[in-house]
């Protein structure tokens, strides 16, 4: 029983076996996937999705790597959209959002200025945030500690170190843990999540990128979580079904949803 809380399952990499994907992915217990906003032209598209499948979930967001695509009109028709949609069942968060400092080609004030609206957009809303947070864990804690979000939400692909997981921790996030961590070359993540409390984790695919160590150099697909929580269940010294059920527990407090069925 597993949710992916972190796919973007509408991008083309998709569209010539959508369904199939879906169908596989449910068939080995990918219960429920939230599906993420990273542009103002993918958000209708999401939402088509969201509401035409019982499993699929939608976050609207604008995220760091477009920058160059973001208007600032864009920051109104979030709030637009989000005020439309308000206590709809299938919206679950304000994502995929954050700071990117690995592309040094995007400009650092910019990408603060957008993610510090969209905060606070979210922190209206009442909305969980999901972080796209590379090369920039200082300066994402330090604007979080400053928001304070009563609502906090999941640092996705959390690639850091204990001392920064534990920051967010206080500031009450979970950690998403993808197929990153499965890689044995990734020494330092490796050695860092063991260290993590379970009620701290929950699992994504962020299909179609970041394969896992047993799908090499292919296609990511919320069909390869059950194999991304097994290998991350070793990891941790528990069994896959441990780890599946506490991070489907967590991601079920997160979005306020109720739990997995069984």
């Amino acid at each position: 029983m597993l949710i992916d809380t972190h796919t973007h399952l509408d991008f083309p990499e998709f569209d010539a076996d959508r369904a199939e994907v879906l169908a596989r992915a449910r068939a080995l217990g990918v219960q429920r996937q939230v599906l993420m906003g990273v542009t103002r032209g993918n958000w209708q598209r999401i939402w088509e999705l969201a509401t035409t499948k019982d499993d699929l979930y939608a976050a609207f967001g604008l995220h760091p790597i477009y920058l160059d695509e973001h208007q600032p009109t864009h920051l109104d028709e979030l709030r637009e959209t989000l005020q439309a949609h308000a206590g709809h069942p299938k919206l679950c968060a304000v994502g995929e959002i954050g700071l990117d400092y690995y592309l040094e080609t995007l400009a650092r004030d910019a990408q603060q200025a957008l993610f510090e609206a969209q905060l606070a957009i979210a922190a209206d809303a009442q909305l969980p945030v999901l972080l796209h947070v590379r090369k920039s864990h200082a300066a994402v804690i330090a604007t979080l500690k400053r928001f304070r979000l009563q609502r906090a939400g999941i640092v996705h692909a959390f690639a850091g170190s204990f001392e920064e997981a534990r920051e967010y921790l206080k500031l009450g996030f979970r950690l998403g843990l993808g197929g990153a961590p499965t890689w044995p070359q990734a020494n330092r993540l490796r050695k860092v999540v063991p260290q993590l409390p379970l009620e701290a984790i929950v699992l994504e695919t962020d299909s179609p990128d970041m394969a896992p160590s047993m799908h090499p150099h292919q296609r990511n697909s919320p069909e390869y979580l059950p194999d991304i929580c097994a290998n991350l269940a070793e990891l941790l010294g528990i069994t896959p079904d441990e780890l599946a059920a506490a991070s489907s527990r967590n991601a079920c407090e997160l979005f306020g949803w109720p739990p997995l069925p069984g």
